[in-house]
């Protein structure tokens, strides 16, 4: 268990308990998954920039990722059936609490001019999304042998009942989160 998920444990899930009157600690929110998606856009048809994405995925991520690949033709995007178009990978438990950590600790401080995240990135449900627009800010990204920079989306789904509750929950953990 690592000491994000440690303080998440000892002192978020008993503030969140206190501050929006749960009784149980079983109905205290948790953050559920993180899932990392990537379109290949730029890429289609260039093999080697697709391994080189996989590649980097895999090391930010710490575990394998699946393609997703175009279910139909779309002309008007210049795609067909079974062309490999983006990259997902959904992580939990260990895995989960080890890249928030390394999100929230070592990449987020490095992006350049950072002012924090925005509140607007939540949704209704209290799931956040992050745009990362390089991912040279990851601290196992080597720029020594680059050959590409690219972009990904991070989604943060968690389990609370409202907007307020997700945000508060997020700022506790240490996210970088702006005030309204």
């Amino acid at each position: 268990m690592n000491s994000l998920q440690q303080k998440f444990i000892k002192e978020v899930q008993p503030a969140l308990m206190k501050e929006f009157g749960y009784d149980n600690i079983m109905e205290a929110p948790l953050i559920n998954s993180v899932s990392i998606n990537m379109g290949l856009s730029q890429g289609i048809g260039n093999k080697e920039f697709i391994k080189d994405v996989q590649n980097d995925l895999r090391l930010i991520a710490g575990q394998s990722l699946v393609i997703t690949k175009a279910k139909k033709s779309i002309a008007g995007f210049k795609t067909r059936a079974g062309q490999e178009i983006g990259m997902k990978v959904t992580l939990r438990g260990g895995k989960m609490w080890d890249f928030v950590y390394r999100l929230i600790g070592a990449s987020l401080p490095r992006i350049k001019d950072f002012q924090g995240l925005e509140v607007k990135s939540f949704d209704k449900n209290g799931n956040f999304s992050i745009g990362i627009k390089e991912h040279l800010i990851f601290p196992e990204i080597s720029t020594d042998d680059l050959r590409t920079t690219f972009g990904f989306q991070i989604n943060i789904n968690t389990d609370v009942k409202s907007r307020e509750e997700g945000i508060q929950m997020l700022r506790l953990l240490g996210f970088p989160i702006k005030k309204d």
